[in-house]
């Protein structure tokens, strides 16, 4: 019998506070904090508008082998490690898929990406394609990958090889349990030992930010407002305590 890890979860106070931040304030943070691309390249959003934040189920494609794999191995399902992932979906966890950015194999497909939404899966992102298109997009889940095919998982040139082991997409590094936060900007990895700080500095970020919003709309100066002047801190302190008492 198959057997594969399953990942450690970050602390839902965690996942929580970030699903009020974005993937661009999360990577410029991140940024600031000595990880200087933690932007997957390749996989896009494929249904504008979708958030998600939750920790990293991974699963790994490799170049197909005839020593070391054959389409005949297949004909048992319960080998096929692309069922064993969705197999550890909990609610709110995200599939991050290595594929090695194969645009000809399609990882899931209709049924496989309907058992990941009957999981409460949160979202999947592939550094290669899906299949099923027209079935996939009627179950509206958050999808970030680099393109379509008909073809399946093992059709041509790749093979999927390990669970819940480190990965690189999109020239990351993703080891399980990292979280993963996407949007229409893209996807971003962010270590758990690294969220409760971005954490903190995206919220004091957010705020300025809002306060410089407001004044650049009313055609205030860019050199004061953003980034945020020394010069108009006492304007932004005041703005905050006017903001929570309710006041504006």
């Amino acid at each position: 019998m198959t057997h594969t890890p399953d990942i450690t979860r970050p602390p839902k106070e965690l996942i929580d506070a970030l699903k009020e931040i974005g993937a661009a304030t999360v990577s410029g943070t991140l940024g600031h904090m000595g990880f200087r691309n933690p932007h997957m390249v390749g996989p896009v959003p494929q249904n504008r508008g979708k958030s998600i934040v939750g920790p990293a189920l991974t699963l790994q494609f490799m170049p197909q082998r005839p020593d070391l794999f054959t389409e005949g191995e297949y004909a048992d399902p319960e080998t096929q490690l692309h069922r064993h992932v969705l197999y550890h979906v909990h609610e709110g966890d995200v599939v991050v898929v290595d594929a090695r950015g194969d645009m000809s194999s399609g990882v899931f497909g209709d049924m496989m990406s309907t058992y990941f939404k009957g999981r409460g899966g949160a979202g999947i992102v592939i550094d290669g394609c899906m299949r099923d298109r027209p079935n996939v997009e009627k179950l509206d889940l958050p999808l970030w990958l680099r393109g379509w095919t008909p073809n399946y998982h093992v059709q041509t040139g790749i093979y999927p090889n390990a669970v819940n082991v480190p990965i690189a997409c999109g020239g990351v590094t993703v080891i399980p349990g990292d979280i993963v936060v996407a949007d229409d900007d893209g996807v971003v990895v962010l270590p758990v030992a690294m969220a409760p700080k971005v954490i903190e500095e995206s919220q004091k970020h957010h705020d300025w930010e809002e306060f410089s919003r407001v004044k650049l709309m009313g055609g205030g100066s860019l050199q004061r407002y953003y980034p945020l002047h020394d010069d108009a801190r006492g304007e932004y302190e005041e703005w905050r305590k006017t903001k929570r008492s309710g006041t504006t």
